[in-house]
């Protein structure tokens, strides 16, 4: 097993050939590159509505701005006590599967918003809220400062 793999701490998973070990290896990398814009960390709803210029930084050292008129919208479909529960920008999973994303839920705040926001009832489980292509169009059509992409190398059921 090259020299490399066996320093992060990656074995071979009993099944898998060094072959796809050592792709895994290289699209973890490449996933990395991809995602340097993300936030370094979220904000609370109520955080980002006392702000006056509601914003939080990036991986990659750039300013990742809300949309004050989003934030009323959320704002609007939540009570003080879920404000203070959802953090954004939410992040919307994209994976190998082109059909479906999922939305990563750490509360029920999520599954209320994106419920609302779609006019359609969700639902949060293992952590994400799936949802297929054209309700993403949809989602981001109202949420496109609230929301940001976390790519990834599959959707974990």
């Amino acid at each position: 097993m090259p020299k490399s793999l066996q320093d992060e701490g990656r074995p071979i998973q009993s099944g898998q050939s060094l072959h796809e070990t050592v792709l895994q290896h290289c699209l973890a990398g490449e996933l990395r590159v991809v995602n340097a814009g993300l936030p370094q960390r979220l904000k609370r709803l109520s955080d980002l509505l006392d702000e006056e210029y509601p914003h939080v930084p990036c991986n990659d050292g750039s300013t990742h701005l809300f949309k004050r008129s989003e934030l009323k919208y959320l704002a609007s479909m939540l009570d003080a006590d879920e404000q203070k529960t959802l953090f954004l920008p939410m992040l919307i999973e994209l994976g190998e599967n082109q059909a479906e994303v999922a939305i990563i839920c750490q509360a029920g705040a999520e599954e209320r918003v994106v419920s609302r926001a779609l006019d359609m009832p969700v639902t949060c489980e293992h952590g994400r809220i799936r949802i297929y292509r054209p309700q993403l169009a949809l989602l981001r059509r109202k949420l496109r400062t609230t929301t940001a992409y976390l790519f990834s190398a599959r959707i974990v059921a």
